[in-house]
């Protein structure tokens, strides 16, 4: 796997796909500048190498026409003092005027182009406007995991016009390397937490599994479809009446490939979805009707926590419960610490999926896992074993 440590960048033009679609507030502030501090590493190389970059993102979904609330001019004061750089700005991301910016950058100088979705014809994965992006550089730098799954022209398209001269950055080279430890992993046993809402949204993911995990952990809403496909009772709790012959087929297939399937076997329920419900402990397949489980409940977390602890590798995605109410978060918290002290002790762990992320943020752990994944929708397509056309296009 190529990345930007292989190539000297001594009077080069990088042209770098960042993913720096941040949350701007109302006035036009970023909230919250986590994917911009994640490509600082791969700009600093290859300015430190004593080159030029250029870079190239999309910001929300102006749904291919100009639109001035996502333009990323409103970045550019932010990303400058984060690079220590002035950096230029392009009002356009293609045409005659972007093209002599970036053509006359001196080595160190970094450009910004303007939005690419501006243009209906980056997500269309349209071969023209790609090689339009293509001339602002010389080498081509892809550090977007978050958009690697998106067959779009700055992401998938543009590599082939740069033969050998392209490379993953520090962000998608990290990615991919932290992702493929867990698929691949030679540390017995390992471990996947799967949890969320639904099974439907995690079939790929936990079919992909099977012959890759010793113990496969579930957690969440998700979790009572299968204790309803096995008999259970669970109330009103979540279920996906459709999903249950699919929830028995993945209990067999679990079987049948080794893996140990865990499922609660205690609830922390309430007699309403809001944060002050009444709430009562029951066997998780013995849910008295009105009331639905909202967390796991205590034994179900000694459990799964006894599980995390003695395993060497660890896959986290998706909550537990409801952990945005504090009363149905102890579930997530208490499986979130068990794998910290897992990895305190040398086991690796890698956090993946939005929730699962902004728990570990939450509980103040994304320093005590191994690996915490922003790739989002990308990081679950990989992990359901399909091939990325951003990952792609740079190993072709």
């Amino acid at each position: 796997m190529k990345t930007i440590d292989d190539y000297s960048f001594a009077n080069v033009r990088a042209l770098i796909r960042v993913d720096f679609n941040v949350p701007l507030n109302s006035a036009f502030e970023i909230a919250d500048d986590t994917r911009i501090q994640a490509t600082v590493p791969t700009i600093q190389k290859i300015l430190n190498d004593g080159g030029s970059v250029v870079l190239m993102s999309h910001l929300g979904r102006p749904k291919g026409e100009v639109n001035r609330d996502f333009s990323l001019s409103h970045i550019v004061s932010h990303l400058s003092k984060v690079l220590g750089v002035d950096v230029k700005f392009a009002s356009d991301c293609v045409g005659a005027e972007a093209e002599g910016m970036s053509a006359s950058l001196a080595p160190g100088e970094v450009l910004l182009l303007e939005n690419l979705r501006f243009h209906s014809e980056e997500e269309a994965g349209d071969a023209e406007f790609a090689k339009q992006l293509a001339l602002h550089g010389q080498f081509y730098v892809n550090d977007a995991f978050g958009t690697a799954h998106r067959a779009h022209a700055s992401t998938a398209v543009i590599a082939q016009y740069f033969a050998d001269k392209k490379a993953f950055g520090y962000v998608m080279g990290n990615e991919v390397l932290n992702v493929d430890k867990v698929l691949h992993s030679e540390e017995k046993p390992v471990t996947a937490i799967v949890g969320g809402a639904k099974v439907s949204s995690k079939i790929d993911i936990i079919t992909n599994l099977m012959n890759r995990v010793d113990h496969l952990i579930i957690g969440g809403g998700m979790a009572y479809t299968f204790l309803k496909a096995q008999g259970g009772s669970v109330g009103n709790s979540l279920v996906e009446d459709d999903k249950l012959d699919l929830a028995k087929e993945l209990l067999s297939k679990a079987e049948a490939a080794g893996v140990t399937f865990h499922l609660p076997v205690d609830s922390l329920n309430a007699d309403a979805f809001s944060a002050d419900a009444n709430v009562e402990i029951t066997e998780a397949d013995a849910i008295r009707d009105g009331w639905m489980g909202l967390d796991i409940g205590p034994k179900t977390i000694e459990n799964y926590a006894k599980v995390v602890k003695e395993s060497a590798t660890i896959l986290w995605n998706g909550p537990l419960g409801v952990f945005e109410f504090e009363a149905f978060s102890q579930g997530t918290k208490s499986l979130g610490l068990a794998i910290a002290e897992a990895t305190d002790k040398g086991s690796f762990s890698l956090v993946g999926g939005g929730d699962s992320v902004a728990a570990v943020k939450q509980f103040n752990l994304a320093n005590r896992v191994s690996y915490v994944s922003t790739g989002g929708g990308a990081m679950l397509e990989y992990l359901e074993g399909k091939v990325l056309p951003g990952i792609k296009a740079i190993l072709d």
